[in-house]
């Protein structure tokens, strides 16, 4: 962990913070605080600083802090997800929070298990505990929005339309001809469970704007296809 996110209900006044020292599990060289240890800090959906631990008392620390630097610019794509297995999903969302991804839509299809759907792992709490860690991770502190979409057909027809206006609409579909290449930002970038969208689907998308794209002859995981997408289709731009 490279950042403590603050939360607004922890700060007491303003530039000081208590933070319940159990909340937080073991992180290598942040934490747990000690009495003049210097941390780096970021409130949740605000900006980036640093702070000072006062006193530790009974498991609770006092922090004086100072924020002044805006978080990092946000990744310019839409993440279109097929509901990963449950373990998956949390390395998933962090690598997403990780790589800047505000909007998260998770989604139904054929080759999704419909007991993934009942998961625990799907409660907003959860959800956000995983962006919090990736956020952590990358030094951000803007919380990725994360819904839940267990229908694919109205979601298409209905929502996607708006989500997706003024973007490039690319679905990433294993033995697609068209391999991905940098695209004109934003992006809505589609990404089916394992296995692929079915032909229906990859159709219904395609009646969306979606062109399929591929990354060549191997089928990744979702984890392994989402970094290698967005660093393809949005390379890092002077």
């Amino acid at each position: 962990m490279n950042l403590l996110l603050l939360h607004p209900e922890e700060i007491t006044t303003p530039g000081r913070a208590l933070i319940h020292v159990s909340r937080y599990p073991p992180r290598a060289g942040l934490w747990p605080p000690a009495p003049g240890r210097q941390l780096r800090v970021g409130l949740l959906d605000g900006r980036i600083g640093t702070a000072t631990v006062e006193q530790v008392n009974e498991g609770v620390a006092s922090l004086a802090f100072d924020l002044r630097d805006p978080p990092p610019a946000p990744l310019p794509l839409t993440l279109l997800l097929a509901l990963p297995r449950p373990k998956m999903l949390r390395r998933v969302l962090r690598s997403a929070a990780e790589l800047g991804i505000k909007a998260i839509w998770l989604l139904n299809a054929t080759r999704v298990e419909k007991s993934y759907w009942q998961s625990p792992l799907l409660v907003p709490e959860r959800l956000r505990d995983y962006c919090a860690a990736g956020l952590e991770q990358a030094i951000d502190t803007v919380m990725p929005a994360v819904e839940l979409r267990p229908r694919l057909k109205p979601f298409v027809q209905d929502e996607l339309p708006t989500i997706a206006a003024g973007s490039t609409r690319l679905v990433a579909h294993p033995g697609a001809a068209a391999m991905a290449t940098a695209a004109p930002a934003p992006v809505t970038l589609a990404i089916g469970p394992e296995g692929g969208f079915t032909d229906y689907e990859i159709g219904l998308l395609g009646e969306a704007g979606f062109s399929a794209c591929s990354l060549g002859p191997r089928v990744l995981r979702v984890e392994t296809a989402l970094p290698v997408l967005a660093a393809t289709l949005l390379p890092p731009r002077d």
